[in-house]
């Protein structure tokens, strides 16, 4: 089974990070509020970005390291993958 880094543009343009085995499933549990605390105030929210693994300790090792990074450094990674998933 494949687990999944994930971030999510919120309705007040902040970014979440997250790990979850199913993408669907997960994005309709944060839109319907019963996702995490800090997107219940923040609703809608996109996906904007994720990264697929092998198993969920990749997973979290990858969202531990980019919540760890500037809001710059983030913009840079989204930007790169919504340009080359609209070639």
């Amino acid at each position: 089974m494949s687990w999944y880094f994930y971030i999510l543009r919120c309705a007040d343009n902040s970014f979440y990070c997250g790990i979850t085995n199913n993408l669907k499933e997960r994005l309709d549990e944060h839109n319907n509020g019963k996702g995490a605390k800090y997107t219940k105030t923040r609703l809608p929210v996109k996906l904007i970005y994720f990264e697929e693994f092998p198993d969920k300790s990749s997973a979290c090792k990858r969202e531990i390291e980019v919540k760890g990074w500037r809001r710059g450094k983030k913009d840079k990674l989204v930007d790169r993958f919504t340009r080359v998933g609209s070639e």
